[in-house]
């Protein structure tokens, strides 16, 4: 599964695009001037796994705030910029990158003055296309339709680029999923930028989930993506989780343990659900890609088993630990699980001895 190649380009110390990792970003929703407020979400954020944060500039104040909360930030911080394109004069003194919707920024003057302000710290600037607020000529021509998103992004690349300038990003965001898509899917092979993915205002958790599982999840097994957002109203820490579960489920991310269990029905003969809640539980601090499955009646547990690292299957009251589909252990239901986990640290250990 091959990603489409695409220019590097760096923020802070992450890189992004060519055969760089899929990073994963976030936002604060702290008010950026809020210097303590903002700290603690970007603090909640890296311990959740982020590799990007983005924070808001909304007024002068948050200008200000954003230099102080660099200076702390573990992550590198991307500064949000609407409407008014002075603050981003300002905070590219001291950010690790700019977002700009050239939609609401104004005339070519404008984003030339902010491009020139990017070039003289050599930090990237990306291109933030939303079907809610393309530029109105775009609009006026296509609506708001993939080929207004196609063109706008563009026309965009375009002006940056006879500005002298090509350290960009690109992201062409709708709260539709199929339009984000296929947007997405257009504009690949005309340009050779990172794409920054996401579905905008998709939500709260559960919709967002879906939402960001159909359309990211369907990009990155194309091979289109370099970093994602994964947009959920008021979930930092939910941000990442999804994010981080989309890319080991698309194959992009391999980390941690893909648990392999079966639905319920009628025919379980354990307390699967409890067996599987206490996989997850002491597993998830595992970093080394594993399969692992936990099956809870004959029917499909065994051939599960032969594919996976370390299983269990269960049967009546009893059942099989497994490891590379051999027979490892026979034991009561009871005992089942804390062996399962003996075996997946005793497998991780014979991976880091060899």
């Amino acid at each position: 599964m091959q990603r489409y190649p695409t220019k590097q380009i760096k923020i802070r110390d992450v890189k992004i695009g060519g055969d760089a990792p899929i990073s994963v970003q976030s936002m604060t929703f702290s008010k950026t001037k809020d210097i303590a407020g903002t700290l603690e979400q970007i603090n909640r954020l890296y311990f959740a796994g982020a590799d990007i944060v983005r924070c808001a500039v909304f007024d002068k104040e948050d200008a200000a705030a954003l230099k102080e909360i660099v200076k702390s930030s573990p992550l590198p911080v991307v500064a949000d910029i609407h409407f008014n394109y002075r603050y981003a004069l300002i905070v590219a003194e001291y950010v690790d990158a700019v977002r700009i919707n050239p939609g609401n920024i104004g005339s070519k003057e404008r984003i030339k003055a902010v491009v020139q302000a990017c070039q003289e710290r050599d930090i990237p600037i990306r291109i933030g296309v939303n079907s809610g607020s393309l530029e109105e000529q775009f609009e006026r021509k296509y609506g708001r339709s993939v080929e207004a998103m196609v063109q706008s992004g563009l026309y965009n690349i375009g002006l940056l680029e006879d500005f002298g300038f090509e350290n960009i990003k690109i992201s062409l965001k709708s709260s539709d999923v199929a339009r984000t898509m296929a947007a997405y899917r257009a504009l690949r092979p005309l340009t050779p930028y990172p794409f920054h993915l996401g579905v905008t205002e998709a939500g709260t958790s559960f919709h967002a989930t879906i939402k960001s599982a159909i359309a990211l999840g369907g990009l990155l097994l194309e091979g289109i993506g370099d970093t994602m957002r994964v947009s959920i109203t008021g979930e930092l820490e939910e941000e990442i989780k999804v994010a981080k579960a989309i890319l080991k489920d698309s194959g992009r991310q391999k980390e941690g343990l893909n648990i392999i269990s079966c639905p319920t029905c009628g025919r379980l003969q354990a307390n699967l659900m409890q067996a599987v809640k206490i996989v997850e539980e002491k597993t998830k601090h595992i970093k080394e890609p594993l399969n692992v499955s936990v099956m809870g009646c004959v029917v499909n547990a065994i051939g599960e088993a032969k594919g996976a690292d370390v299983a269990i299957a269960f049967g009546k009251g009893n059942g099989l630990v497994m490891r590379r589909g051999e027979i490892v252990a026979r034991l009561p239901e009871s005992e089942l699980v804390e062996r399962f986990l003996l075996e997946v640290d005793d497998e991780i250990k014979s991976r880091e001895a060899k």
